[in-house]
C-alpha cells in the first residue's frame, strides 16, 4: 500500500467508544467503517480468542456477555497505572488483571486474556489499528501519523502509555492533545469573537474541565482540572451495587461470576441510557436456574445515586475557575463533551453552576475527534489561522531532603515549557545523586505520584553543599517529560524522558511493534471474517423481510426453500471461520433472491 506522508489523522480513544477523523479545506469530518456513513464509532472493546485471533468493536462489545473473561473493555482507566493503584478496580472487572512480571520491580499491570497476557498500551494498540485501518480504507494509501487526544488530566505516565500504544500500533503521534481543548478546536472554528469558554468533558471512565480563552483564531488554555477515576463507569457501578445488593438480599445467591459481572454492567448501562429519555425503566436479569430479579428503576432514583459523582465535576469546575482566576458569570459558553452530558441531571447542574444553558449543537461523542483532526491540519500546513496553546495539569518536582517536594513547573503552566533549579548534596564526599521525579499537587513526595528514578554518577567528592546539581525539567507540545541533571562543576551530566516505573520500556514498546506486525496478516483476516458475518447479517435482514412482504408471489415450495437456504446461510455464518466459504455462499444466496427482488420492484412500481 502507497504511502501518504501528507495525511494526519485525529483520533479520540475512548474509554467507551473510539474515532478517527479528518480535516481539509472543507472541514473536519470523521471516518466511517464499512457500515456506511453512520458507522463512525469503534466501541473500545478487545475479545482474545484462545488460537490468538482479535475481535475489536463492535463485535466484541455485542458478545460480551458470552464471553466475560476474554472482553476487555474500560482500558483507557488502566492506561499509565500499576497493579497497586487498579487493585479496586481489577476486583470489579470481570477479566484478570495481574502484574505483568512478579521477579521486577516495576508493577507494570496486564490483561490475561486468550491465554498470554496484555499491557493495557497493547489492548489500546488494537483499537488504535482499527482505527488506522479504516483510515487507510478511505484514502486507500497507508496512514502512519495521527493526532491522538486524552483527557487533560491525564498525568506524565498515562501520557507515555498513550503515545506507545500509538508506536505499537504502527502509528507516530506527531501529538497529544487534551481532549476538551480539541473540542474547543471543534467549536471555535468559525468563532471570532473574544470569550472565555468551559468545556465540560464527562465521558466514560474520566472527568476534565478546561477553561479557555479564544481570541482572533488563538485557543489559550486557561486552566485545567478534572479526575482520570470519575466517568460513565462509576455512574453505571451505582447502579451494578444496588442491583447486586437487592438480588444477594432476595436469592440468598452469590453472584460473584464473570458472566453475572458482564450482564450487570451492560443492564446498568442500558438502564442509564434509557433514563435520560424516560421517567422510569424495568429491569429483569435471571440469576442461576430459578431466580428472575425484576424491579422498575425510576430517573428520580438514578439521579439520587449518581448525584454526589456530578457534585464532584461541580467542585473541579470551581476549582477551575478559580485556578483561572474567573468568576461562572464571566464564562460566555459551556460546551458539552462525553456521552455522560447526555443525562439532565449533568446538564441541568452545569446549567446551574454557570448560569447559562450549556451548549449542545455538536454530538457530544464526536466533537473531540474532530477536534482532533483540525489540530492535526494545523500541524500539517493546511491550517494556518489557528494556534493552540495548552498546558500542563498537574504540578511537576522532585524528592528534596527528607521527602519533601521541590516544585519546578506548577500546574497550568503554559507547554512547552521549560524550568531549571540548582540543588546539592548533604553529604561529604558524595559522588552520586538519585533523583525522584514526582508529579501532584501535594507538599510531600509520599503523597505524590513518582514518575520515575534516575541516578547522576561521577560526581568529584566535594563537602557537603558545594557540589551544584542542576535539575531541568523539559515539557514538550505533548506534555511528555523529560528530566536532566547536570553537576555544574564537574560538567557530569545525566538524563532520561521519565518512563514511569509502572510504564514499558523502549525495548518492550519495540518488541510489541513487532508483533503487532507479525501478526497483522491474521489480525486482518480476523478482521476481514467479522466483515463478511456483518455483510451476511444485512443481506439476510433485507431478504426476510422481502419475503414476508412479496413471498406470495412465489410458490409455496419456492418461498419454503428460500426461507430454508436463509437460515443455513445464517447457521453457517456463525458457525465457519472461512470467510471464503461464507461469502460464496452469500452470493449464491443472492442470486437465489433475484427472481423475488425483481417481483418485488415490479409489484412495487406497479402500486
Amino acid at each position: 500500500m502507497k504511502r501518504d506522508g501528507d495525511i494526519i489523522v485525529g483520533i479520540d480513544l475512548g474509554t467507551t467508544n473510539s474515532l478517527v477523523a479528518f480535516a481539509d479545506a472543507a472541514g473536519p469530518r470523521l471516518i466511517a467503517g464499512g457500515g456506511g456513513e453512520d458507522d463512525v464509532i469503534v466501541p473500545s472493546f478487545v475479545r482474545f480468542e484462545a488460537d490468538g485471533r482479535t475481535i475489536v468493536g463492535k463485535g466484541a462489545r455485542d458478545h460480551a456477555v458470552e464471553y466475560p473473561l476474554e472482553t476487555v473493555y474500560s482500558i483507557k482507566r488502566l492506561m499509565g497505572r500499576g497493579t497497586a493503584e487498579l487493585a479496586e478496580e481489577a476486583r470489579r472487572l470481570p477479566y484478570r488483571v495481574e502484574k505483568l512480571s512478579e521477579a521486577e520491580e516495576r508493577d507494570v499491570a496486564a490483561i490475561v486474556a486468550g491465554g498470554r497476557m496484555w499491557t493495557p498500551p497493547q489492548v489500546s494498540a488494537l483499537i488504535l489499528a482499527e482505527l488506522k485501518r479504516r483510515a487507510e480504507a478511505h484514502f486507500g494509501c497507508e496512514v502512519t501519523k495521527a493526532v491522538i487526544t486524552v483527557p487533560a488530566h491525564f498525568d506524565d505516565a498515562q501520557r507515555q502509555a498513550t503515545r506507545d500504544a500509538g508506536e505499537i500500533a504502527g502509528l507516530e503521534v506527531v501529538r497529544i492533545v487534551n481532549e476538551p481543548t480539541a473540542a474547543a478546536l471543534a467549536y471555535g472554528l468559525d468563532r471570532s469573537a473574544s470569550a472565555t469558554i468551559a468545556v465540560y468533558d464527562f465521558g466514560g471512565g474520566t472527568f476534565d474541565i478546561s477553561l479557555l480563552r479564544v481570541e482572533g483564531g488563538v485557543f489559550e488554555v486557561l486552566a485545567v482540572d478534572g479526575d482520570t477515576h470519575l466517568g460513565g463507569d462509576d455512574l453505571d457501578r451505582t447502579l451494578i451495587d444496588l442491583f447486586s445488593r437487592e438480588i444477594r438480599e432476595q436469592s440468598g445467591q452469590d453472584i460473584d461470576s464473570p458472566v453475572i459481572r458482564q450482564q450487570l454492567r451492560s443492564l446498568a448501562e442500558a438502564v442509564k441510557v434509557r433514563l435520560s429519555e424516560e421517567d422510569r425503566t424495568s429491569v429483569e436479569i435471571a440469576v442461576g436456574g430459578s431466580f428472575t430479579y425484576r424491579r422498575q428503576v425510576t430517573k428520580a432514583e438514578l439521579e439520587a445515586l449518581i448525584a454526589p459523582f456530578v457534585d464532584r465535576t461541580l467542585e473541579a469546575c470551581r476549582r477551575a475557575l478559580k485556578a483561572a482566576r474567573r468568576s461562572a458569570s464571566e464564562v460566555a459558553e459551556v460546551v458539552l463533551v462525553g456521552g455522560s452530558t447526555r443525562i439532565p441531571l449533568v446538564r441541568r447542574a452545569v446549567g446551574e453552576l454557570f448560569g447559562r444553558r450549556p451548549y449542545t449543537a455538536l454530538n457530544p461523542e464526536h466533537v473531540v475527534a474532530l477536534g482532533a483532526a483540525v489540530q492535526a491540519s494545523i500541524l500539517a500546513g493546511r491550517r494556518q489561522d489557528l494556534l493552540l496553546l495548552d498546558v500542563t495539569p498537574l504540578s511537576l518536582g522532585i524528592e528534596t531532603l527528607g521527602g519533601a517536594v521541590g516544585k519546578l513547573i506548577g500546574a497550568n503552566t503554559r507547554v512547552p515549557c521549560k524550568a531549571v533549579e540548582t540543588f546539592t548534596t548533604f553529604q561529604d564526599g558524595q559522588t552520586a545523586v538519585k533523583i525522584n521525579v514526582l508529579q501532584g499537587e501535594r507538599e510531600l513526595a509520599a503523597d505524590c505520584r513518582s514518575l520515575g528514578r534516575f541516578e547522576l554518577r561521577g560526581i568529584p567528592p566535594m563537602p557537603a553543599g558545594i557540589p551544584k546539581v542542576e535539575v531541568t525539567f523539559l515539557i514538550d507540545a505533548n506534555g511528555i517529560l523529560n528530566v536532566s541533571a547536570r553537576e555544574v562543576r564537574s560538567g557530569v551530566e545525566a538524563s532520561i524522558q521519565i518512563v514511569p516505573s509502572h510504564g514499558l520500556t523502549r525495548e518492550e514498546v519495540r518488541r510489541m511493534q513487532h508483533e503487532a506486525i507479525e501478526h497483522a496478516r491474521e489480525d486482518m483476516s480476523a478482521h476481514h471474517l467479522i466483515d463478511v458475518r456483518a455483510t451476511v447479517e444485512f443481506d439476510l435482514n433485507k431478504a426476510e423481510r422481502m419475503i414476508r412482504e412479496y413471498g406470495v408471489l412465489l410458490a409455496p415450495a419456492d418461498r419454503a426453500s428460500l426461507s430454508e437456504a436463509a437460515a443455513a446461510l445464517r447457521a453457517l455464518a456463525r458457525e465457519s471461520s472461512d470467510a471464503r466459504l461464507i461469502n460464496e455462499h452469500r452470493e449464491a444466496f443472492n442470486r437465489r433472491l433475484t427472481p423475488l427482488a425483481e417481483k418485488a420492484l415490479t409489484a412495487a412500481l406497479k402500486a
